[in-house]
């Protein structure tokens, strides 16, 4: 029998991939923001009766993360109200949610990977909004999964590889922030965790999802520039100046650590996790396959 699974946010890197990777059996509809306005309860409540999907995966969300700090209102509205509106649209219809969070709810001052249980304790607007998604969606549907994950990139959207990419591209010299740690995490990667989390049924609560390792942004950059240049996607010469973050202030303070513990995730999705540098390599060729369709 096949199942109705809506994907919120489908016009995102997130949302587009998991789209993409649904399997055959699963009528995964793909709604984007223009389409849907998760902050909009009557729309929401009439899409879920009209559809009447088994699942919502929600990967809206207001992302950027500078802006956020003189844009609270709309960055509180998508983040922190909408939850409590698609949870309470998704108890009343009778369908699980999975809610996509941050590794920005903490503050980055461990040294050690923060574990679902660790206390949050957000440094910017950004990650308040979204811990405030987090709470608001657990009061309203306490068995929906939660999941956490960070430095997201994708082929669709912008993100720091592409970004990268054009800047390698560009300039023969750039300056990347070497004391901001974390692990990046390729969209396609996020969304075959979340469906293999999907088929676990019994799950609910807080999980982590990156992929496995551990980097800089600097390290990071140094990867793009290798892996790309090795598929033939560079031909420039680029030389990387690892700088502190103070050398590169920005509206919204980051933290300086935000590793994430996936040891229950990759137990309980029964998926173990891929290295960072593997993922990076694996878009990296599908970058330059749609390239040259």
């Amino acid at each position: 029998m096949t199942q109705t699974v809506l994907v919120t946010g489908a016009g995102g890197q997130l949302g587009r991939e998991l789209v993409l990777t649904a399997n055959a059996e699963t009528r995964c509809i793909g709604l984007t923001r223009s389409q849907l306005d998760i902050c909009d309860s009557e729309a929401v409540v009439e899409i879920l009766k009209q559809e009447k999907p088994i699942l919502v995966i929600n990967a809206a969300a207001y992302t950027a993360v500078d802006k956020a700090e003189s844009d609270r209102g709309n960055a509180s509205r998508i983040n922190e109200t909408a939850l409590g509106i698609l949870a309470r649209a998704c108890g009343t219809a009778g369908a699980r949610l999975i809610h996509v969070s941050t590794d920005f709810v903490f503050d980055g001052e461990s040294n050690r990977p923060y574990h679902p249980e660790s206390a949050p304790n957000p440094i910017g607007e950004y990650g308040r909004t979204k811990l405030g998604g987090e709470r608001a969606v657990q009061e309203a549907l306490p068995d929906a999964l939660i999941i956490r994950t960070g430095w997201v990139y994708s082929c669709f959207g912008n993100n720091f590889v592409k970004t990268m990419l054009r800047l390698m591209a560009e300039r023969d010299e750039l300056s990347v922030v070497a004391d901001q740690v974390g692990t990046p995490t390729w969209a396609r990667g996020l969304a075959q965790a979340i469906w293999a989390a999907s088929e676990q049924t019994q799950l609910s609560g807080i999980y982590h999802w990156s992929d496995a390792g551990v980097c800089s942004w600097y390290d990071f950059a140094l990867a793009i520039y290798e892996e790309a240049s090795g598929l033939g996607l560079l031909s420039t010469q680029t030389n990387f100046l690892p700088i502190p973050a103070a050398e590169y202030p920005t509206p919204a303070e980051r933290p300086h650590y935000s590793v994430l513990d996936k040891t229950r995730s990759w137990q309980d999705f029964q998926l173990q996790g891929v290295h960072w540098r593997v993922q990076l390599r694996s878009m990296l060729k599908q970058l330059k396959e749609t390239e040259n369709e």
